[in-house]
């Protein structure tokens, strides 16, 4: 029996689909072949719980591959539930028909719970062969008949059907590779595909050489024949055990081949989802941030995989990029795919299992901030910058990502940091906001003069020195209804509201009595400043810099002028402490020592806050004159 029939579908535009458009590589053919054996035996597994008769040959499931290297063939052969000659039909002969959709569908419409997890979604997979073969041959027998039958195309749009001679179930694929493809009959090429996209299939995949060489050594035999019983595939999903289940060594393991790193883990995070997504994910925190992860073109994301077969590495939907840091993998049944399965569809499902994940690894941090505070000052020390871009970059989660945040201040020693609620909690009764300042170096943040009021009144002040702090400034807003506020902008009183008022009357009274002064300091400076004031921040320091409230901080100005932003200039305040002992005397000169005086005053108050002068070599000249008299 022979039957030549006509593919039931635009053969010519489907197939051409298939072949050059649908995948972006060749090599994803084996994939998709291994995942339809590992379907037919999960088929035949779940089918034989009710019919004991499809298993009476009590089968040792498996998958295997042989190469031919003379008949330029690749063998894809398993003991699953194989096909007759109306399945042939209805799934090889109508082009994005799928037996396991339909076998699935069949399933749910009867009220069955316990599907097998089944790959095949779109009924494309099979055509992939074509992509390497110009000819495909499929013998098969379904578990339970009696016939065996043959299926074979060459993209001609026919196909033919006709008896076979297979004498036991299950469905073998024989591929008539094309000559510019004779790589995948490599056993080493096959091998490390197989550890690519099919590692975690749960039944062994082995290989099997067909076309051995008649003078063989005896050393070469054994070698092979070794290496032909040990699977290609390690059969073990570690995130589909129990935790109690795998031991830490395997963990570690598993991370090291996932990232490459040399390293255990600093944290292991396995979890399941479940309600109206269910999936299985292992997550790891490194121990140590790479260059890599401020690079803008890195890629970032987990693995995917469905029902433990891989789909693809680096998928950031289903990871905010300010947890890029965060490594793993992750398994779901429900995850919507396009038909080549390698890109994902954006959509509910995606967007849940991406909260689930967010929300874990919150938890975990919050878990581990509260119960091993040293371990979680390793981790933020590592990777709390990427972590404050959260509060930008996730409003919903904003509160919950400040309250993560360490900060150094003014108060602490040099290397040590708290928390905000630490910072709210030993706030004096008097102070109502959060101050902070930004600097792009601690030591230069310590050092500022805009400090010395803070500290007087015994406020704490919260040093900015990250790059991603200046950033985030404008968009922090408020911690438990607390706002907060640069001291280096604008006007900002410290104290009880009585302690204010004196010290508003006592500048007011200042600001008056150096009038004429301050009207010099302004003229020599006008193409640097835009006011002169009597400070209210000062208690040691003779002048500061100040900016309006808006502005953008000097630091931020250098970087965007460095990456050659045009940058408006924009003048700051210079505030003059009126009782240090310097402003008094320097009221007290003549005009033409008192212009020199000025900018070198201006240019120290320049380099107290970190910046540049705009002519170090004038100040230097000038500061060598005045140790000299």
């Amino acid at each position: 029996m022979k039957k030549t029939n006509q593919f039931k579908a635009e053969i010519a535009e489907m197939l051409d689909l298939v072949v050059n458009s649908l995948y972006s590589k060749k090599e994803i053919f084996l994939r998709e072949l291994l995942s339809n054996a590992s379907d037919a035996i999960d088929r035949a597994k779940f089918l034989s719980l009710t019919d004991k008769s499809l298993v009476s040959d009590n089968p040792e499931w498996k998958i295997q591959i042989a190469a031919d290297s003379a008949a330029k063939t690749l063998t894809i052969s398993d003991n699953g539930i194989g096909m007759d000659e109306e399945d042939l039909e209805n799934n090889l002969g109508t082009i994005a028909s799928s037996g396991t959709k339909k076998f699935r569908q069949m399933l749910a419409e009867k009220g069955g719970e316990s599907l097998p997890e089944l790959i095949g979604q779109f009924g494309v997979g099979f055509y992939a062969a074509f992509m390497v073969a110009g000819k495909v041959v499929v013998e098969t027998r379904r578990r339970g008949g009696d016939k065996s039958f043959k299926w074979e195309s060459d993209l001609s749009g026919e196909y033919t059907i006709s008896d076979g001679d297979r004498d036991f179930p299950g469905t073998s694929i024989t591929l008539y590779l094309r000559d510019d493809q004779l790589e995948y009959l490599d056993w080493w090429r096959v091998g490390d595909l197989v550890k690519k996209y099919s590692d975690f299939i749960a039944y062994p995949i082995t290989f099997m050489k067909k076309d051995i060489p008649a003078d063989e050594k005896e050393e070469s035999r054994k070698e092979r024949e070794d290496r032909e019983k040990k699977p290609l595939n390690t059969m073990v999903a570690l995130w589909k055990r129990q935790k109690k289940d795998v031991k830490q060594e395997e963990y570690d393991e598993f991370y090291k081949h996932l990232t490459h790193d040399w390293e255990a883990p600093f944290e292991t995070i396995p979890f399941s989802g479940e309600g109206a997504v269910e999936f299985k994910a292992l997550l790891f925190l490194p121990k140590k941030a790479t260059m890599e992860l401020f690079m803008p073109n890195r890629k970032r994301g987990l693995s995917l995989y469905v029902r433990n077969v891989f789909i693809g590495d680096d998928i950031e939907m289903l990871l905010p990029d300010y947890l890029r840091f965060v490594t793993g993998v992750v398994d779901s049944s429900d995850l919507p795919l396009n038909v080549s399965r390698e890109m994902l569809q954006d959509d509910a499902v995606i967007r849940k299992i991406k909260d689930a994940v967010t929300v874990k690894v919150l938890s975990t941090l919050e878990d581990m901030k509260k119960k091993s505070p040293e371990r979680y000052a390793e981790f933020y020390a590592a990777f709390g910058t990427v972590l404050k871009e959260g509060v930008h970059s996730d409003f919903a989660r904003a509160d919950r990502i400040k309250k993560l945040l360490k900060y150094p201040t003014a108060r602490s020693d040099a290397g040590k940091s708290i928390f905000l609620e630490d910072y709210v909690r030993d706030m004096p009764s008097t102070q109502k906001d959060i101050y902070y300042i930004l600097a792009e170096r601690e030591e230069d943040a310590r050092r500022s003069p805009v400090l010395e009021a803070a500290r007087k009144h015994g406020c704490d002040v919260l040093l900015w020195c990250d790059p991603v702090d200046e950033y985030l400034s404008e968009s922090i807003g408020e911690f438990e209804g607390k706002k907060f506020v640069d001291i280096a902008k604008g006007d900002v009183s410290f104290g009880s509201e009585e302690e204010q008022k004196a010290e508003k009357d006592a500048n007011d009274k200042a600001s008056e009595e150096l009038k004429d002064f301050i009207s010099s300091v302004s003229k020599t400076l006008e193409d640097k400043v835009s006011q002169v004031r009597v400070s209210t921040r000062l208690t040691d320091s003779p002048c500061c810099l100040v900016q309006q409230a808006h502005a953008l901080p000097p630091s931020m100005v250098r970087m965007m002028r460095a990456m050659k932003q045009d940058v408006p200039e924009e003048k700051r305040v210079l505030e003059i402490n009126a009782s240090h002992p310097l402003i008094a005397k320097m009221k007290d000169m003549d005009a033409d020592a008192q212009r020199e005086a000025v900018i070198l005053l201006y240019d120290a108050a320049l380099i107290a806050e970190g910046s540049p002068v705009s002519d170090g070599a004038r100040f230097a000249t000038k500061l060598a004159e005045l140790m000299m008299k």
